[in-house]
């Protein structure tokens, strides 16, 4: 079920990355596993990996993801989220 790979890194001021800790991803993934079936299929793997089904649209993940880590105050305000899918 969960067959692609997820690189979910924070891109701080000076465009330096940064893997987002896990706890980040699996507090926004129990989140969404209540509030929004489209990310159902997800799974906290490690820090700045997220594994994820194919019907997980990625267009609609990354700023989803951005706006609950800046609501909890993981995100600074020139700070953004990079979100892409990596190869197997």
């Amino acid at each position: 079920m969960f067959v692609r790979k997820l690189s979910i890194q924070r891109v701080d001021a000076t465009g330096a990355r940064h893997a987002c800790p896990i706890r980040w991803i699996d507090n926004f993934a129990m989140r969404n596993f209540t509030n929004d079936a489209v990310f159902d299929d997800t799974l906290p793997a490690a820090d700045g990996l997220l594994e994820a089904g194919h019907r997980v649209p990625l267009a609609r993940l990354q700023p989803a993801m951005e706006d609950w880590f800046r609501r909890k105050g993981y995100l600074k305000p020139k700070e953004r989220l990079e979100v892409t899918e990596m190869n197997s």
